[in-house]
């Protein structure tokens, strides 16, 4: 089973690197088209298992040049019992694993648009629809997390 062992941040987050590009999908319509495939972007990621779905800023998805491929309710602390809607946007992510280890890759995820995340330090929040397939390790005493999957 790949794996990767990271370090906690020093105030407790579960920081990683990861690649956001267009979806499986997207990127073969391109290529028959033989239009440009939009370039991977680098992002700082916040593994969050509070959130059941994963989050991308304005700013990463304006570079991919998507358009929405739906909309879906979302509850934050925020929004209380009335849910916000978001717009819905397909992309691949890969997180890095480390020497010897194949990435973690999902060729086609629904991830929704949020804003403010590059204010908090990352431009991604992985949720639960990423995570769900792995086991995730806290390892706080020495501030170490381990993501297998």
């Amino acid at each position: 089973m790949p794996y990767f062992t990271r370090q906690i941040t020093p105030n407790g987050l579960l920081m990683v690197i990861a690649y956001v590009g267009v979806s499986q999908g997207r990127r073969i319509a391109l290529q028959g088209a033989k239009s440009p495939i939009p370039d991977v972007q680098k992002v700082d990621g916040l593994l969050d298992t509070g959130a059941t779905c994963t989050c991308i800023d304005p700013s990463v998805l304006d570079q991919l040049g998507l358009a929405p491929t739906g909309s879906t309710t979302v509850n934050t602390p925020t929004t209380g019992d009335t849910p916000a809607v978001a717009n819905q946007y397909d992309v691949s992510v890969m997180i890095p694993a480390g020497p010897g280890h194949a990435p973690l890759i999902q060729q086609t995820v629904p991830v929704i648009k949020s804003w403010l995340l590059p204010k908090q330090g990352f431009h991604a929040l992985i949720g639960l629809d990423i995570l769900r397939g792995c086991h995730l390790t806290y390892d706080g005493q020495n501030g170490l997390f381990t993501l297998a999957y």
